[in-house]
């Protein structure tokens, strides 16, 4: 098909092009005709130049007075100019110069004498006029695509001018039309009263108007959510008609194991683990997302799950991001559920990729005859040696730690298909929850334990240093320890772990009377978990670590935590850190310091850490500052790409497309219908044909 001929075939488009093309995320013809403007300029209006305004972008036409190509010599060219070509443009009311760097060969094009349109930002040089690299047009040319209309705005590489993009899309589009299948069927083309896919393609890069550009772009932004919408349901379908385990729930059990609680349930934990239970003793497997904030007690909830699956005689397994996670959760599950429950400690078992190979050995054995009743694990569980004997459950810890085909390995080692639980901590509203996870049912933690307290929230810069260092000698004489996080984003770039341990080295100086540890994701997992169990067992007073804390250490006592850079870091991330100090009654303290000059970027984020503990809120200001690419990208688990809708921007859109695509599956499941052949098209190339049987 015309779609998806490689990039290199189109005109002007050759190898080292393609692969800069191919940096951006276009591949072939569809790839770069949907590569959308962000942005538009209006060029049809022009201004005199007697009229222009410094730093202002704007529209002349004149005559080009003088040109002048000034190669640079030998010793300016280290500087990356090696020529300047000048023009003095004039109009009736003036006249204004102009410059382009590394473009000689405008003096072949751009002739004394000539009507010239120039498209850029005016500022004043020499006490005149000037525009530097603006574009141009030359005036005989009626076809421009730069000047005279609307004209599309592209993010590119340095690779790209803007020019060179347009032209680019225009010889694709030109190709892209005859063999050009509209995606969205025409019935609902009718009832939105939406273009066709020609003309809306011609509209959204060459709009002749402003509303010919909107209701192009209305267009694309309803196809993309109308599609990731038809995705979910389809993967609803097929959960429905899937056989599961009937779990029988045994009332007796779940008050034996409330009993062993050391506090009580809330409400809410309450009402997400009826229906979790609910979810268990049905025909068809359970496949629930469990939302909530850090620390409102999501994996207690999991772990009466886990226990009813064991009574059943069933497996279960627990997938944990780190191995530090992996131990926690076996210590407190082996307390909870092992007892007169029938679950023996020996049945509660880990598996990670630190445990000796004598050790993964008998693992494999118990886990194939049935001795293991529930297996916590990292990555590890998903390898091709573990077979079990009967898995009834599969639990997903801090879900958007795991790619769709490592959590789909998980489920497929079930004989059917098991009950599912994914949990996440990074919570979104319920409106754009339903959208993104309408194939899985949604529960919602919102209230933390009784006695959670939450953290007070201090953004100070560097030169309050010791003021925070004074602070931390107080918390730590009351007996209480202390967490500093330092940056280490890439822990494969020894220069960051360098200065990690540089940072060790100055806390252990400062705070000569307490024992100072440090913990980063380069240790080995023994080291690791033994630094963890000295910071329990209070050998440690202040732990210097890097972000591998974020997930699931778990320590009462350490109750103020210092974040040094907080800018280097995501809001989802600083929230989760801070929930590792707020599992205790004591007043929790997170201390963020910063640079004095920050970005408008940045500035954003620390405000909105400092200001609010609710991780609803704070996923909201995230996708708004992150925007859906990079925020939805992880959280659609396998969903296309969004490339120009934003969910929380275009809600309603997103509600009418998902009522829509419901409509269609409810119909029609296998999309057989003829009117939903084109529907069935586009799902076919994105599955490669595999979608029914995936």
């Amino acid at each position: 098909m015309i779609q998806d001929i490689p990039l290199r075939y189109i005109k002007g488009v050759g190898p080292r092009k393609e692969k800069a093309f191919n940096e951006l995320g276009m591949f072939n013809m569809k790839d770069l005709v949907y590569y959308f403007p962000f942005r538009y300029e209006d060029r049809r209006l022009f201004k005199k130049i007697k009229d222009l305004k410094i730093d202002e972008f704007v529209l002349v036409k004149g005559i080009v007075r003088t040109v002048n190509l000034k190669k640079m010599p030998y010793f300016a060219q280290s500087r990356k100019v090696k020529s300047i070509f000048e023009i003095v443009l004039e109009d009736e009311t003036g006249n204004i110069k102009c410059n382009w760097f590394n473009q000689g060969y405008l003096f072949e094009i751009i002739k004394p004498g000539l009507e010239v349109i120039i498209y850029g930002k005016s500022s004043i040089f020499n006490k005149g006029l000037q525009m530097t690299s603006p574009d141009y047009a030359l005036s005989n040319n009626a076809k421009s695509l730069h000047a005279g209309k609307i004209v599309g705005v592209y993010r590119l590489s340095s690779e790209f001018s803007q020019k060179f993009i347009r032209k680019t899309i225009l010889s694709a589009l030109e190709v892209f039309h005859k063999d050009c299948l509209d995606p969205l069927p025409f019935n609902i083309r009718k009832k939105r009263n939406m273009p066709n896919i020609v003309k809306s393609l011609e509209d959204i890069h060459l709009p002749l108007t402003w509303k010919d550009a909107e209701k192009a772009r209305e267009r694309f932004i309803f196809e993309e959510l109308f599609f990731s919408q038809i995705l979910v349901y389809l993967r609803k379908a097929k959960h429905l008609q899937q056989k599961g385990i009937v779990l029988n729930i045994d009332k007796k059990e779940i008050n034996r194991i409330e009993k062993k609680l050391v506090f009580e349930l809330t409400s809410f934990q309450k009402e997400v683990l009826s229906q979790i239970l609910s979810d268990l003793s049905r025909s068809y497997p359970m496949h629930r997302l469990l939302q909530g904030d850090v620390g409102c007690g999501k994996t207690v909830v999991a772990a009466f799950a886990l226990g009813i699956c064991a009574k059943n005689g069933c497996q279960a397994a627990l997938m944990v991001p780190t191995e530090v996670l992996a131990h926690q959760h076996k210590e407190s599950l082996q307390n909870i559920l092992c007892g007169a429950g029938g679950l023996t400690k020996n049945s509660v078992r880990v598996i990670t990729s630190s445990i000796s190979k004598k050790d993964v050995q008998l693992i494999y054995k118990d886990l194939e005859e049935g001795k293991i009743k529930i297996i916590i694990g990292t990555h590890s569980l998903i390898q091709n040696n573990i077979k079990f004997k009967n898995l009834g459950l599969v639990v997903i810890d801090e879900q958007h730690k795991f790619g769709v085909a490592q959590r789909a390995l998980l489920y497929k080692k079930g004989k059917i298909y098991p009950h599912c639980l994914v949990m996440s901590a990074t919570p979104i509203p319920r409106s754009l929850a339903l959208s993104l996870y309408g194939d899985l049912d949604i529960s919602v933690i919102k209230e933390s334990p009784k006695g959670r307290i939450p953290a007070k929230t201090m953004w100070l810069k560097d030169k309050q240093r010791e003021w925070v260092y004074n602070f931390v000698e107080g918390m730590l004489n009351k007996g209480r320890q202390v967490y500093i996080i330092y940056p280490v984003i890439e822990e494969n770039q020894d220069e960051e772990l360098k200065s990690l341990k540089l940072m060790y080295g100055e806390i252990s100086k400062r705070f000569l009377s307490f024992s100072v540890g440090m913990f980063h994701g380069k240790m080995k997992g023994q080291e690791k978990i033994k630094t963890i169990e000295k910071f329990k067992e209070k050998k440690i007073d202040v732990l210097v670590s890097t972000t591998v804390v974020e997930v699931g250490v778990d320590i009462e006592n350490a109750t103020t935590m210092i974040v040094e850079n907080p800018e280097r870091f995501g809001l989802a991330q600083l929230h989760q850190l801070r929930g590792r100090i707020q599992r205790s009654t004591y007043q929790p303290y997170f201390i963020l310091i910063s640079k004095d000059n920050l970005s408008d970027h940045s500035l954003s984020r620390l405000e909105i850490i400092s200001k609010t503990c609710d991780g609803f809120i704070i996923a909201e200001e995230d996708l708004k500052l992150r925007g859906p690419g990079d925020f939805f990208g992880k959280m659609q688990h396998g969903l296309p790409d969004l490339r120009i809708a934003n969910p929380l921007r275009d809600l309603e859109l997103l509600k009418e497309a998902r009522i829509i695509a419901y409509k269609t599956i409810k119909e029609d499941p296998k999309l057989l219908k003829i009117q939903n052949k084109d529907i069935k098209l586009y799902v076919d190339a994105y599955f490669k044909g595999n979608w029914v049987k995936s």
